[in-house]
């Protein structure tokens, strides 16, 4: 019988992208013989500024085995509760999207019924008095979910801010000490199967040949396999996500850390501001239509708490994806996939999903375009519904007269979009599927948070009486509060 498996494995670029394929791979197929080959340039920098995670990042730190005290310490890491958004309904309002769920343990979905009644019958607190995630963000306060479906504290859900330059030399290392091969070296040209057009090698500036049966192009924004190699297309969503620039710099380390991230609504834009054990980072992401890139660099500035430690970087985009990220025996992870500005922290995510798909499609050397579809249809479905999350921050907003604002109110929005918000107008229902990344509380925070108000719940929740409804939501208010302020406080708090 012919031995049809993959026995060479290629990957282009380093990075967050690069290192984090070569270590699942390197972890996932090591008992299968594999030959896993890193190519890349110490001469070609890094995006870089993906400091800022979601929780699936722990599903992805444990197929990898990796301890999370040693890679917080290596990483500068910091524990991230959710993010704060502020100025998104004008200058003096904020929210929080908080990583875990509301209510008590295990009502779930359900429970936000309870709270659109509640509201509906004269409950006038705040949305965030019922997460107990964000209470204790508010409180500076920090404690792992535990195992006990019956404790308060199993609602909490959290990330991590982490340096992604030491992120990704963390897991070189994870990497090279499983077998990966790195290669230090430019492109010069590639090669390319005449009848197949599979990717047979990558030639290298300085004569080396790199061959390999699978090649995974984590290459960035160039995508230089799947984009300029095989020519696939990339469709261009600028007309829903406007923003296309984004400034970067980094100041000093805070003296009592913040457990959140914070989006904060500016002119063209949004600015993100990210806590870490050693800086906080600081970026502005903004629309070059609406502001040049001089006055945007001003805006970040201006925006920072205190001066640049370096000089700001500035980096371009174009917001969209892959038409294709899967063709022939090639597969686009990360940037060269597709870009999603870091409004809600998914780049990381949807590297690690990539990765995830690929493991789970992992092809013979054929590469069957089946597989390939396969992908393709499911990858291609979350970066829809990531984009529709992103677009509703947009589209929800108000309190803002700035003429990249006005437009994004006006703005024609996805049918899929469309649909989902009519449902909670006019029902409370948030409407998903199975595998959607965004579950009903991120949805909730955002719709909530930006002004959006059902006119009615699911009448399920009628068996309770009004007065029992208030009664157990002024109850659970005054339980969340007590637990916030019995967690552990963070450093310097």
């Amino acid at each position: 019988m012919t031995d049809t498996r993959i026995r060479r494995i290629v990957i282009l670029g380093g990075g967050t992208a690069g290192w984090m394929t070569a270590a699942a791979l390197s972890r996932a197929l090591q008992a299968q013989g594999v030959a896993i080959t890193l190519v890349e340039s110490d001469a070609i920098g890094t995006i870089g500024v993906g400091e800022a995670t979601i929780p699936t990042i722990h599903w992805f730190n444990q197929i990898i085995g990796l301890d999370e005290r040693e890679f917080m310490a290596a990483t500068k890491a910091t524990a991230k509760l959710g993010i704060e958004f502020v100025g998104w309904n004008g200058p003096d309002s904020r929210y929080f999207h908080p990583f875990g769920t509301y209510g008590p343990p295990g009502d779930g979905a359900m429970f936000l019924h309870r709270l659109i009644r509640g509201r509906a019958d004269g409950d006038a607190s705040p949305s965030e008095a019922y997460s107990l995630t964000a209470q204790a963000a508010r409180a500076g306060r920090f404690a792992r979910p535990v195992p006990d479906r019956r404790s308060l504290v199993s609602t909490l859900g959290y990330a991590y801010h982490f340096d992604a330059g030491l992120y990704a030399r963390y897991l070189r290392g994870l990497a090279e000490r499983a077998g990966v091969a790195r290669i230090e070296g430019m492109v010069a040209s590639v090669d390319q199967d005449a009848g197949s057009g599979f990717v047979t090698a990558l030639r290298l500036a300085d004569g080396q040949v790199v061959e390999g049966d699978l090649f995974i192009d984590c290459s960035g924004l160039r995508a230089l396999l799947i984009g300029e190699t095989l020519g696939i297309g990339y469709d261009d969503w600028s007309h829903w996500l406007p923003c296309d620039r984004a400034w970067a710099a980094p100041s000093a380390a805070e003296t009592s850390l913040t457990p959140f991230t914070r989006a904060t609504a500016a002119e063209a834009g949004w600015r993100w501001r990210i806590p870490l054990q050693h800086r906080v980072g600081n970026g502005y992401v903004f629309a070059s239509r609406f502001q040049d890139e001089a006055a945007a660099r001003a805006s970040l500035l201006a925006g920072m708490e205190g001066p640049p430690l370096a000089e700001p970087r500035l980096i371009r985009f174009t917001p969209g994806m892959r038409r294709e990220a899967w063709r022939a025996n090639v597969v686009a992870i990360g940037l060269s996939s597709g870009f999603l500005e870091p409004l809600e922290s998914t780049s990381i995510h949807l590297i690690q999903s990539g990765i995830a798909k690929l493991l789970s499609l992992f092809p013979a050397r054929d590469c069957s375009p089946l597989l390939a579809r396969q992908f393709n249809r499911v990858f291609g479905q979350e970066m829809h519904d990531v984009r529709d999350f992103l677009i509703l921050h947009y589209h929800a907003t108000g309190g803002r007269d700035e003429p990249m604002w006005r437009e994004r109110q006006a703005m024609p929005i996805p049918d899929t979009l469309a649909e989902r918000i009519a449902h909670f107008r006019a029902s409370g229902r948030i409407v998903l599927s199975s595998d959607e990344l965004f579950r009903e509380a991120s949805w909730f925070a955002v719709l909530d948070g930006q002004g959006e108000r059902p006119g009615d719940h699911n009448p399920l929740i009628e068996t309770n009486g009004r007065e029992d409804n208030l009664r157990q939501l002024a109850s659970l208010r005054a339980e969340i509060a007590r637990t916030a302020v019995s967690l552990p406080p963070l450093p310097g708090r």
